[in-house]
């Protein structure tokens, strides 16, 4: 998993400055395996960082995933949820969400086989349209076994 270190070289490569609050929500994302909201966020950071503000959360994790740090997802119940993305290969992962309370379940059931799809796709839009693909997100969207 990335650290602290490899995320700031990600950042001077891309000219952004090394901020506390870019640490701060970098450091809560590692610690978890959940997809959070920017309010989940702002709740879990508040008590020890007062100056943070939840615009700055959200411009924040804007950054973050076009820096390709956090996986973006957008669920359901309008809010997107942010999960941070893990460079080993076991990590890999899509989403099944659930339209009405927003829950998002990671699976990896059939992962390889999306993959070896998924790529032919990629190398076949990416000739077509003379496009450089850079990654992807497979979502399955529903209802949840509680909201059924």
């Amino acid at each position: 998993m990335p650290g602290r270190y490899q995320w700031q070289n990600r950042f001077r490569e891309n000219v952004c400055r090394w901020t506390v609050p870019r640490e701060v929500i970098l450091a809560l994302l590692s610690r978890t395996t959940e997809h959070l909201t920017a309010k989940d966020i702002y709740g879990s950071l508040y008590s020890m960082y007062p100056g943070i503000g939840l615009t700055t959360i959200y411009r924040t994790l804007e950054l973050l995933h076009r820096l390709g740090l956090v996986h973006k997802v957008a669920a359901g119940d309008g809010q997107s949820r942010y999960a941070l993305k893990r460079e080993d290969k076991g990590d890999h992962h899509h989403h099944l969400i659930c339209t009405k309370c927003g829950k998002i379940v990671d699976y990896r059931d059939f992962v390889q086989e999306e993959l070896e799809l998924v790529k032919k796709t990629e190398e076949a839009l990416a000739k077509k349209h003379n496009f450089a693909i850079t990654d992807h997100n497979i979502e399955f969207l529903g209802l949840c076994e509680k909201c059924r």
